[in-house]
């Protein structure tokens, strides 16, 4: 589902050196101008200042250390919920075997592992989103981007995509960090149907858009809490369904 973060910049110190004085230049190396010399209100350092880039490049490093060990945690907690499927939550312990790394290095990072399954479920929606928005260009057609926007969806309910799916979202729900039975990502998929919605005469297609997303994400759990694939009749129906909705919602009908 990692998906997936920033810096802090330090505040600048108050000073209290008395108004008015000068600054007293270092030899060969004026002050900046408006810069009062003062102990508590150091010089900006030079673009040649050694120990700047020094300290520039031990924290591009640290950070580049951080994301590789982000990264493996959310890998090996993904890998250990698919493998614990629904019967169990992933401990800790688990997730740190399963990366090569220490407990330390969890919570570096993760204050618990509810944290982490809010991560992979963050990251797991982000990557849906994207796929769906990049597949729905494919079609020219406002009805072929629905039908792509439907064939998406209840992909995740096929082959080794549906177990992970099953896995993450079962330890969301049991973490309080994800409804039963809705999808994380339902409102911001809704809104990939804007545009068809409107293009194929609905009047209200925010509306119409959050019933789609939410008949069809319903329908992708019983997929997979039944543990099957949807065919292609299935996927022709949902997507007539999706159809249906908006053609039989004419103005006149009202809200």
């Amino acid at each position: 589902m990692t998906q997936n973060a920033d810096r802090l910049l330090p505040g600048a110190p108050g000073g209290s050196a008395a108004r008015g004085r000068q600054a007293t230049p270092a030899p060969h190396l004026p002050a900046p101008p408006d810069v009062p010399s003062s102990p508590h209100i150091p010089a900006p350092p030079e673009a040649g200042d050694v120990a700047a880039r020094t300290a520039a490049r031990t924290l591009a490093a640290r950070t580049a250390g951080s994301t590789n060990e982000v990264r493996r945690l959310l890998d090996a907690g993904l890998a250990v919920a698919i493998r614990n499927g629904t019967s169990s939550r992933p401990r800790v312990a688990d997730i740190v075997a399963e990366a090569g790394l220490s407990n330390d290095a969890f919570y570096r990072h993760f204050p618990s592992k509810d944290s982490l399954v809010a991560a992979l479920i963050e990251e797991g929606s982000e990557r849906l989103f994207s796929y769906a928005a990049h597949q729905m260009t494919k079609e020219p057609t406002p009805e072929g981007q629905v039908r792509r926007w439907v064939e998406v969806v209840l992909a995740q309910a096929r082959g080794d995509v549906a177990e992970s799916t099953l896995a993450v979202m079962w330890n969301g729900a049991s973490s309080g960090g994800v409804d039963a039975g809705r999808h994380p990502a339902a409102s911001r998929l809704a809104t990939l149907l804007h545009a068809p919605f409107t293009a194929l005469g609905s009047d209200n297609p925010e509306m119409d858009s959050r019933l789609a997303a939410h008949a069809t994400l319903g329908t992708l759990f019983d997929f997979l809490w039944r543990r099957s694939d949807p065919t292609e009749a299935e996927l022709d129906r949902v997507t007539r369904f999706c159809l249906r909705a908006v053609a039989g919602s004419p103005a006149s009908d009202g809200p």
